[in-house]
């Protein structure tokens, strides 16, 4: 599980719950769950909503954290399983800004708590397959805020970490951005933290599922089977690309040792280069 980074950064972000909680006038009940580093705290409370506060430092350019769910709430359609939102709050001080959110809380827990990437099967049933894959065709319907991943990313990415120029992504679909395994709930599924939804290359969704798999074997030929006419076309290979050149990006950085090895065969397999010994 995440923790924050030290002890003035738990105080502060305490701190900045308990005025949100003020704001919105509810009470947080149980323990405190905490995002990387700590810039993120959230709470059920006693009306059975979630209280989630993120923390960006006021120097940087907003990242506005809250606008993908606000504007998710009136774009996309019900047929997608997410949290609903009842309120949205920001607020700063002399070093930081402070986002909140007000949802519903979700009582089945996420797949992998710990982290983004699978490593053990855990057995969903196939009506969360058929859920998923009708979410993420009725998500690609909506009309998208933003695009999430841009061509001039891929073309630094590409060359350093799979050894190849990026190919022109120029077919693109609304999708979630993050669908990994600690942002997708057991059954029922719901899909949570909508921060990076938007356009997409067509295929990266479900090739992030699918890269984030390959320690499962088994979880990563369902997520074929499940998206295999996506993920085999062209389009399709193009974001898995995409997705691989994102994971081997976050492995240079330190993330993801056991799952680099497979990563690295996998780009192989695509496209008969090996990728670049990442340090």
């Amino acid at each position: 599980m995440y923790s924050p980074k030290d002890e003035a950064t738990a105080t502060y972000m305490k701190h900045a719950m308990a005025l949100v909680a003020d704001h919105f006038e509810v009470t947080p009940t149980g323990p405190v769950s905490w995002g990387w580093l700590g810039r993120t705290i959230g709470s059920r409370t006693t009306d059975d909503r979630w209280l989630r506060v993120h923390c960006g430092h006021i120097g940087k350019k907003a990242a506005a954290m809250t606008e993908g769910i606000a504007i998710a709430e009136e774009r996309v359609s019900d047929k997608v399983p997410r949290p609903r939102l009842h309120g949205l709050h920001r607020f700063k001080n002399k070093r930081y800004v402070f986002e909140a959110e007000l949802i519903d809380y979700i009582a089945q827990p996420v797949i992998s708590p710990a982290t983004p990437d699978l490593t053990g099967d855990p057995g969903l049933p196939d009506a969360w397959w058929t859920d998923l894959r009708a979410g993420l065709d009725a998500l690609a319907t909506a009309e998208p805020p933003r695009t999430t991943i841009r061509q001039k990313w891929a073309d630094r990415v590409f060359p350093e970490f799979l050894g190849i120029p990026a190919p022109a992504l120029t077919e693109r679909v609304t999708g979630h951005g993050d669908i990994q395994w600690a942002n997708l709930t057991r059954h029922p599924l719901v899909l949570l933290d909508w921060e990076r939804w938007g356009a997409v290359p067509v295929g990266y969704d479900p090739a992030v599922l699918y890269v984030s798999s390959l320690r499962v074997p088994t979880v990563a030929e369902r997520v074929r089977k499940e998206f295999g006419d996506i993920l085999d076309s062209p389009a399709g290979r193009t974001g898995e690309l995409v997705a691989l050149a994102e994971m081997l990006q976050a492995v240079g950085r330190g993330w993801y040792p056991e799952l680099a090895p497979l990563l690295a065969d996998r780009a192989h397999q695509l496209t008969g280069v090996h990728p670049p010994t990442v340090a």
